[in-house]
């Protein structure tokens, strides 16, 4: 099991909250093994750590969401099985407190891929997934955050700004089965309606069992751009490589050159890890039967 919780530049909000993110990377690797421990699959456990980290204000995902430019929240998330390639994600989406329980239920109970906006919030009504109101997913950081940065950009230069912020985890089961999931609560101050690598398949979310199961952060339009997850999948299928090479191909030899953030934690059905990361810091812990759990955020 192994969750991140993004990728990007170094910050001041980090250093001064470094343990509070620490007890959280470790509270939702913990919720996810859990699961595993008691013979739950792979897509339970992702769903449980990622939703542990979307409760969690500290973490921009769920409750701890970026404000767009109009001081609105708006959420993507997506999850995988590895198994059956099936998979499911929400773009855009309101007052859904778990965006990646809906994404399972869009996986599990439509025959989508992907929704958006009104549609896929009429698809949780459906399903009975847990709503909250605006006020919830508001938190004082954002807010501060939203303020400082609203009114500074115009729309042309708020479309060239680089955009990162994402939760995810990555699991391998006691059955042999992968899956992966990511969830985003976007960048402050971005125009409304942007849709992330968080809820494109292949991006920043994909699974297969044949090769690995993996979840990326950082810059989006990068991942979406360099279709990273799926890269990873193919570096191992294509090339021999193992989880780790493969990763590190994608990230610091394929992507070298771009100027942006990114990073991925993975893992292969015969439970090795793969974690890679060009920038100054990725959140991100693991742990396994063999290995106790880590909980790391620069490169140490």
């Amino acid at each position: 099991m192994a969750v991140h919780g993004g990728a990007g530049p170094d910050e001041e909000h980090i250093h001064e909250n470094l343990e509070e993110y620490k007890k959280g990377l470790a509270e939702a690797v913990q919720a996810g093994y859990k699961v595993l421990e008691r013979g739950g699959s792979a897509v339970d456990a992702v769903e449980a750590a990622v939703k542990s980290m979307e409760d969690n204000p500290i973490f921009n995902a769920g409750r701890g969401s970026a404000l767009n430019s109009k001081g609105e929240v708006e959420m993507c998330a997506s999850i995988m099985k590895g198994k059956n390639l099936k998979a499911g994600a929400v773009a855009i989406v309101k007052s859904v407190k778990n965006p990646v329980s809906l994404a399972r239920y869009i996986m599990e109970n439509t025959s989508y891929v992907c929704m958006s906006g009104e549609g896929a919030l009429e698809v949780a009504k459906d399903g009975n997934i847990e709503l909250e109101p605006d006020a919830y997913f508001i938190t004082d950081h954002q807010v501060d955050t939203f303020l400082k940065a609203r009114n500074k950009k115009s729309v042309q230069e708020m479309m060239k700004e680089r955009v990162h912020a994402t939760v995810g985890a990555v699991a391998l089961d006691s059955r042999g089965n992968l899956a992966a999931a990511t969830s985003s609560g976007g960048t402050s101050n971005t125009l409304p309606n942007r849709i992330g690598d968080s809820s494109q398949i292949g991006c920043g979310c994909y699974a297969n069992n044949k090769t690995c199961a993996v979840s990326g952060t950082g810059d989006g339009e990068f991942l979406i751009k360099g279709v990273i997850a799926h890269h990873i999948a193919s570096a191992m299928e294509f090339t021999g490589t193992g989880i780790q090479e493969a990763c590190e191909l994608v990230i610091h030899e394929k992507n070298k050159d771009i100027e942006g953030d990114i990073g991925v934690i993975s893992i292969d059905p015969q439970g090795n890890f793969g974690i890679a990361f060009n920038s100054e810091r990725m959140h991100r812990a693991w742990m396994s039967s063999e290995q106790p759990m880590q909980v790391k955020i620069y490169k140490e």
